[in-house]
């Protein structure tokens, strides 16, 4: 049973392995919570050092000959190996692959091979603890199948050096010990804390799906800072303290090393040659890019793709995103890269629960009303005093919205206010020459269909944001289907929405004043389509560039003090709901820019 938010309980059931590898009694002892989450909740993330480890394993890796029975090594004359044998235990419920079982004079040994170095103990070389309990689940396997092993090897390949580690009674109790641990932990159903502030989290692939910094700090801060500030106000308790920000290191990269393909043209067919997306008008090669540096490709309105290169991009886990001419987002293609279904099984559970629901819409509609009314103030001209007033009341009262109809009314009401002042973030030049629904004079938000230049750049920027947030959906684990603020709907991503709701003046709206205050679309990049206005291929390609550019820009999280860009922000929100929902943080911390 797992602990959620208030206390709720939660069934967490997972149907386990019959047998628990070696190698996760390795990862158990480096860090129990990276052990749950490889082997119970099934997630794994490459980085260069496990892609070099398998590199360092292919020759260890190649089956050899099968393993003589121990009666015949008993009686062999001879020096005998063989690699890659993979043997259990019945009794412990544990197996093993063994990389180089040698035996000699009816004795075997096992041979580990790791990609790092030995320990330096004083002026000889030791074995880590992880390396050495691994090696004892081996020793345990082969005795188990009747062999005698009286030592186990492990040989660094950084350091091309090997240690040797006596198979005594202390090896196989502290082996046992770790391993009855380890299946006590993984049948509990309750993830461990992370470490704190372990040099270790700095070289783990699992450090930006753990966020043990963040975890750790907001535990210590577990109540709402609004909640702290209303008891501060009223003289009931002290100023509130923080851990200081400096404990959170960052530990994910700051930006997105790939970048997202926008193809626009009409017409286009998208194909694969190897490693490489190909892009052809009719038989034509009018551009082409490698896999590897691509993380989403978007298709915008009667643009082809084969199967060949939908398969590709599946298998490497790179999302294909598909909208109308007008920016419509229609749907995604993506692999079984979302294989976590106890994070949806809380998420189906908690949204059940009116009170999470109503507790998160919450606090995303306050943090969404603070940000455009930072907006107002960093962008207009003059602000207007009292639409700033007001915005600041209307973020207060949502603390104290008791339903869902009355906090969407709040929400109106801030929308209100916010696009009421919009005009006046706008520095475009006219075009006499053109309708007045081409230029940038913005006299209020419509949609479906957008009926102004300014309402078209808005409805498709916001459709890019759900877009983006519907990948951080499935990159995380989630449903983006099922959501809390937005209520389900056929067809409709609507905890991508709840999610995009305080980045929508800080990333839509900031692209959109930047394209027209920057010149990057003009009036006539608009056209015309019954009561429709839309962007023209070119204004299209103008605007994906400002998008981009702000999804790519540097910002610094108003908790953890780090700078990553909006994209890499947007998977760190992402992840910290499905904390939230996991009981693993007091409260969901949305984000307020500064």
């Amino acid at each position: 049973m797992a602990a959620a938010p208030n206390g709720l309980t939660l069934p967490v059931v997972h149907a386990l392995p019959d047998y628990m590898p070696a190698r996760m009694v390795n990862e158990f002892v480096y860090c129990p919570r990276l052990f749950y989450y490889e082997w119970v909740d099934g997630i794994f993330v490459e980085s260069a050092e496990t892609l070099e480890g398998t590199a360092q394993h292919k020759r260890a890796d190649r089956p050899g000959k099968d393993l003589p029975k121990p009666d015949e090594i008993k009686d062999a004359e001879e020096t005998l190996q063989t690699r890659s044998i993979t043997l259990s235990d019945e009794r412990l419920r544990i197996t093993a692959k063994l990389d180089v079982v040698g035996a000699e004079g009816g004795v075997v040994t096992p041979v580990d091979y790791k990609r790092g170095r030995p320990r330096q103990e004083g002026d000889a070389l030791g074995m880590w603890a992880p390396d050495r309990v691994q090696l004892g689940a081996q020793a345990i396997v082969l005795r188990a199948n009747g062999y005698r092993v009286e030592e186990a090897i492990v040989f660094y390949q950084s350091t091309r050096q090997r240690v040797r580690v006596a198979v005594d009674d202390a090896l196989l109790l502290e082996t046992e010990t770790a391993i009855e641990d380890a299946w006590k932990v993984a049948l509990s159903g309750m993830r461990p804390p992370p470490l704190v502030g372990s040099p270790k989290c700095g070289g783990c692939s699992l450090a930006p799906v753990c966020l043990p910094d963040e975890v750790n700090w907001l535990h210590q801060t577990a109540e709402p800072p609004q909640e702290q500030l209303m008891l501060f106000a009223a003289g009931e308790i002290g100023a509130p303290k923080k851990p200081p920000q400096s404990d959170v290191r960052r530990l994910v990269t700051a930006r997105e090393d790939r970048r997202p393909v926008y193809l626009n043209t009409q017409g286009l067919r998208v194909g694969r040659s190897g490693a490489v997306l190909q892009m052809k008008d009719r038989e034509r090669l009018v551009a082409e890019t490698r896999l590897n540096d691509v993380c989403q490709v978007n298709l915008m309105g009667n643009v082809q793709i084969t199967t060949q290169a939908i398969q590709a991009l599946c298998e490497a886990e790179i999302p294909v995103c598909y909208f109308s001419m007008g920016g419509w987002f229609y749907g995604i293609t993506s692999g079984l890269s979302t294989k976590n279904v106890f994070l949806r099984r809380t998420q189906y559970a908690m949204a059940e629960e009116s009170w999470f629901s109503l507790k998160l819409a919450k606090a995303l509609t306050a943090a969404k009303i603070r940000n455009q009314r930072t907006m107002l103030l960093r962008n207009h001209g003059e602000p207007d005093g009292r639409v700033l007033g007001q915005l600041k009341q209307m973020a207060e009262r949502t603390e104290w919205a008791s339903t869902a109809e009355e906090l969407l009314g709040i929400e109106g009401n801030s929308a209100r206010l916010y696009f009421g002042a919009f005009q006046g973030l706008l520095k475009g030049e006219a075009d006499e020459r053109l309708p007045a629904m081409f230029q940038f004079d913005f006299q209020g938000r419509n949609r479906r269909p957008p009926r102004d230049a300014v309402n078209a750049l808005l409805s498709l920027g916001y459709s890019l944001l759900v877009k983006d947030f519907t990948i951080a959906c499935y990159t995380v684990g989630f449903d983006p289907m099922m959501g809390f603020y937005h209520q389900p709907r056929f067809g409709r991503p609507a905890l991508a929405l709840d999610l995009m709701e305080p980045f929508r003046p800080l990333i839509v709206d900031s692209a959109v004043i930047s394209a027209v205050n920057n010149r990057m679309v003009s009036p006539s990049d608009f056209m015309q389509a019954g009561e429709t206005v839309a962007l023209k291929p070119e204004g299209r390609k103008s605007f994906y560039r400002a998008y981009e550019l702000r999804m790519d820009s540097m910002v610094t999280h108003p908790l953890f003090d780090y700078r990553v860009s909006y994209r890499r922000m947007l998977e760190i929100q992402a992840r910290l709901l499905a904390k939230y929902m996991q009981g693993e943080i007091g409260s969901y911390p949305a984000f307020t820019t500064r």
